[in-house]
């Protein structure tokens, strides 16, 4: 009786021991998914901080990209009427040196030649592009809004009634009657540029 009874509680600690043992495997085992699962969640960080150092670089490379298109550009900086005048300076004459550019608006209604009465009116707003020198031009204009231009064949110096053949009002009708339709290029960025920094006022 007491060897049965030994035998027992030796097969009892059997299976204690072995209990214990295999609880010790489950939490080993249960253990390994959540470092798995920490490992999982390090990569989509790591995954995270890739993402975002990538779109770091897209964006320093839009930057970068715009920042190149504004220095191609060389005339962003300057109004459109002064690049406008500079065009047509350039288009007309092609003198590229001229020491200063002068810039003067006559309104529709005003003699072509201002010292003569029998002169014609201009029938529209003009503008008067001209050098320091006489020798430099002259360009007499009105734009259409369509990157074309209306030349007045206007004289840098007038002559007197005694000096043409006809009329003073004839002689400027001509001019009026006989203007050219010229189509003005962007022309050169640094061409225009150093044209503008002419332009007086």
């Amino acid at each position: 009786m007491n060897k049965r009874l030994l035998y027992m509680m030796i097969l009892a600690i059997g299976l204690l021991l072995l209990a214990c043992s295999g609880g010790k495997q489950e939490v080993v085992e249960q253990a390994q998914p959540e470092e798995v699962s920490e490992s999982s969640d390090s990569g989509e960080e790591a995954s995270g901080e890739t993402d975002e150092e990538v779109d770091s670089v897209d964006l320093q490379e839009a930057t970068s990209e715009e920042q190149s298109d504004a220095e191609e550009d060389p005339l962003s900086s300057y109004p459109s009427d002064k690049i406008e005048y500079a065009r047509v300076w350039l288009q007309v004459t092609g003198n590229q040196d001229v020491g200063e550019l002068n810039v003067r608006h006559i309104s529709a209604g005003e003699k072509l030649n201002p010292y003569d009465e029998e002169s014609v009116a201009y029938p529209e707003d003009v503008i008067v592009l001209s050098g320091k020198a006489m020798a430099d031009g002259i360009v007499t204009y009105s734009g259409n809004g369509d990157g074309t231009i209306n030349v007045y064949d206007v004289p840098s110096h007038w002559p007197s009634s005694e000096q043409i053949e006809e009329s003073m009002e004839e002689y400027t009708k001509k001019i009026v009657d006989g203007t050219e339709n010229v189509s003005v290029d962007a022309g050169e960025g640094e061409e225009v540029v150093e044209l503008i920094e002419k332009i007086s006022g």
